[in-house]
């Protein structure tokens, strides 16, 4: 396998208002993603990628524990490492679905209630 590729997700409830705090913050462009489950910008950050999201559930409040970024973490295969993370008590968050051009993207969650996502990278894409 190659090197992973870096790649991060910020859940937002106001995207346009989260945009601009980046943007203005790091330099960041924002490009919105159509043909998705969810609404989504591609984030191009000073050589990292990345993405943003409409934050699907409310926020959990402060006394509640810590808002994060969501981590994606490649792999070779999305849907054996699916059933592994089944096999191991883990959840599916959002189901399986492809990102067009790009890779496969699922979001699970872990033992101890921690969302995070998988990817598989698409042959031929701008991630490989």
């Amino acid at each position: 396998m190659t090197t992973p590729h870096l790649y991060f997700e910020i859940q937002a409830e106001a995207p346009d208002r989260a945009q601009h705090f980046y943007r203005e913050l790091f330099g960041w462009t924002f490009t919105r993603v159509e043909g998705l489950p969810v609404d989504y910008w591609r984030i191009e950050a000073n050589g990292m990628q990345g993405g943003l999201l409409k934050r699907p559930a409310a926020t959990p409040p402060d006394e509640c524990g810590t808002n994060a970024f969501t981590c994606s973490f490649e792999v070779d295969d999305i849907h054996a490492s699916a059933e592994r993370i089944a096999s191991l008590g883990g959840r599916v968050a959002l189901p399986i679905f492809a990102v067009p051009d790009t890779c496969w993207q699922g979001y699970f969650i872990d033992t101890e209630g921690n969302t995070f996502g998988l990817i598989q990278v698409d042959e031929g894409s701008d991630l490989t």
